[in-house]
């Protein structure tokens, strides 16, 4: 089985909590013997696949198997080309070079709103960009883009592999 979530804002990518009560998978899933291929940061959104098959799962998340995985990022400024080229050739990270990286300049996408919602500030323009990446490094698309200078604000995994979030809103899920 393989279920494709539509991971909201907030939302740890783990069935328990065993600190503070925080939401979790358990409170959108209830599906036995499921277990998330990869993560997905609680203040990040969009789509998490989880299964109940090793084999699956270790394909999806091993970074050997070099999965792509695209995501929407909403960034605090308004990067140049050769900024995007920087990120196109590999970032230095504190933990080493990320692989390259496909990153292009998009309109904004139409997304849900959400909860909470962006701090914005009259004063510095944003932008979105949509980046796919072949590792998962933790917090890697977030390191990436503040490391060229260009923080982001809002991140959306958006598709890993061939899976796609299209036609799932935020808390919901389907078998993929």
């Amino acid at each position: 089985m393989l279920i494709l979530f539509n991971k909201p804002h907030g939302v740890l990518s783990q069935f328990t909590d065993g600190h503070t009560p925080r939401a979790t998978l358990s409170d959108f899933i209830d599906v036995p013997h499921v277990y998330p291929a990869g993560r997905l940061d609680r203040d990040s959104e969009g789509l998490l696949l989880l299964t109940d098959d090793g084999r699956q799962q270790a394909r999806i998340s091993d970074p050997k198997f070099k999965t792509p995985k695209t995501y929407l990022a909403q960034i605090e400024g308004e990067p140049d080309e050769a900024t995007l080229e920087k990120l196109r050739r590999g970032v230095r990270l504190k933990d080493g070079l990320t692989l390259p990286a496909e990153v292009e300049q998009i309109e904004e996408p139409d997304l849900w709103p959400r909860d909470p919602p962006v701090r914005y500030r009259k004063s510095v323009p944003d932008c979105w960009i949509k980046l796919t990446i072949r590792e998962g490094k933790n917090r890697q698309v977030r390191r990436m883009t503040a490391a060229v200078g260009y923080p982001t604000l809002r991140l959306v995994r958006w598709s890993i592999g061939d899976w796609s979030l299209d036609g799932i809103p935020p808390g919901a899920w389907r078998e993929g």
